[in-house]
């Protein structure tokens, strides 16, 4: 009979494996050899994410959720409290951050058929991630109270109320009252703070699902053998090392040396209900969606296409039928691919544009072929594509 381990951490062991747990899922856990850096973002958005957690935490504790309060409580943050400002900006720019990976994360995805079996489940909860990270952040740009947080939060409510049925009655809850008041910037704050503590537990079902199923790579073939894989540790890590060195650097220059790219300056004067906008404007990340809100005239048509932009991408593992993964292999969807891209910059540009003349029909233009890319061109291209040869094994790709 062998002597009980009695070693701190053989004691733990023996009652709750974490520390093997640990080392099967992040030492040991065998990773496709040919990943690039693409395959960084999405410990760039967790590392995002993280820092705007700890951030969101301290401005909790300096922050009134009034609107007799809460602009002037932002302006002691930043003006009055120990490195208040710092941790503000830390904030914001971890917004910023978070969904320029999460926007390249999804977009790789898509281009290496990353949504494919038996990886749907992987893709599912990813957008469900994304849509969480949406509320959150759109609750927490209305907070500071600034004018476009007031106009912003005014046209998003006057939006759900075009929704029959029950807009309406969603907007009255929200709002608590007759219109935005401290109630409702009270229920706000709440959902801010909910919402961000809730995408932490929709990431370990997203990492528990990759952990189930594996990456998926560059070439779209699964592993066949062992020289096909390499550790996660220490090959990845290190290459995730370095990455993050590079993502923080940005994440810092843009902190400290264009701090004016965080938010819009009209957002920097207390809101004012009597005094509208000359034109209210989303931030970067809200854009595409805002340009497809305005890009027909009437608010429940440009509300459907808006949700439904995001509602059809959890269609997409049915509507790709097509056997080869990565895009490597399939030249025209390569170029259908080109076009999806450049028509959802294209809508994210002419949303922080008056929806008229040349950027609403840039807005048109680009709407119909997201849809169109979705609904007719991923459906039929593998009718009609012919693909490239896959390779039989990914030895002869570099790490």
């Amino acid at each position: 009979m062998s002597k009980p381990d009695t070693t701190p951490t053989g004691w733990l062991e023996t009652r709750l494996p974490i520390v093997s747990a640990l080392r099967r899922e992040y030492v040991d856990f065998a990773m496709p050899r040919n990943l690039t850096y693409l395959w960084n973002f999405g410990a760039f958005a967790t590392i995002a994410l993280v820092l705007l957690i700890v951030s969101g935490i301290f401005l909790a504790l300096n922050y009134t959720p009034s609107v007799a309060e809460a602009f002037n409580s932002i302006e002691t943050i930043d003006r009055h409290v120990s490195s208040g400002w710092l941790v503000r900006a830390i904030h914001m720019g971890g917004v910023s951050m978070l969904f320029a990976a999460l926007y390249v994360h999804m977009a790789r995805s898509l281009y290496y058929g990353s949504y494919k079996a038996p990886r749907e489940l992987l893709w599912l909860t990813g957008l469900g991630l994304f849509i969480l990270v949406m509320v959150a952040a759109f609750a927490g740009y209305i907070l500071p109270w600034g004018q476009m947080s007031y106009w912003g939060a005014t046209v998003v409510i006057n939006a759900m109320n075009a929704v029959p049925l029950i807009g309406p009655a969603l907007a009255s809850w929200l709002l608590g009252g007759e219109g935005l008041g401290s109630v409702a910037l009270h229920r706000i704050y709440v959902l801010h703070f909910v919402t961000g503590f809730s995408i932490i537990g929709v990431i370990v079902l997203h990492v528990a699902a990759l952990h189930v199923v594996g990456s998926n790579n560059p070439t779209g073939v699964e592993p066949k053998t062992s020289d096909d894989v390499v550790a996660f540790h220490p090959y990845y890590t290190t290459k995730d090392g370095l990455a993050l060195c590079l993502f923080l650097m940005v994440y810092a220059a843009l902190i400290f040396f264009a701090p004016d790219l965080l938010t819009l300056a009209n957002n920097y004067a207390m809101a004012n209900p009597l005094v509208t906008p000359g034109d209210i404007t989303p931030e970067w990340y809200f854009a595409p969606f805002y340009a497809i809100l305005r890009a027909v005239p009437s608010k429940l048509g440009g509300l459907v296409l808006s949700a439904g932009s995001l509602a059809v991408l959890f269609a997409v593992p049915w509507l790709d039928r097509s056997p080869v993964k990565s895009a490597r292999y399939r030249p025209v969807l390569r170029w259908a691919l080109l076009g999806l891209f450049l028509a959802f910059i294209a809508l994210g540009v002419a949303g922080m544009h008056k929806p008229t003349g040349l950027w609403l029909a840039i807005s048109r233009v680009s709407v119909t072929y997201y849809y169109a890319y979705f609904l007719v061109l991923l459906p039929f291209l593998p009718r009609i594509e012919v693909t490239r040869p896959l390779p039989a094994s990914l030895r002869g790709e570099s790490v």
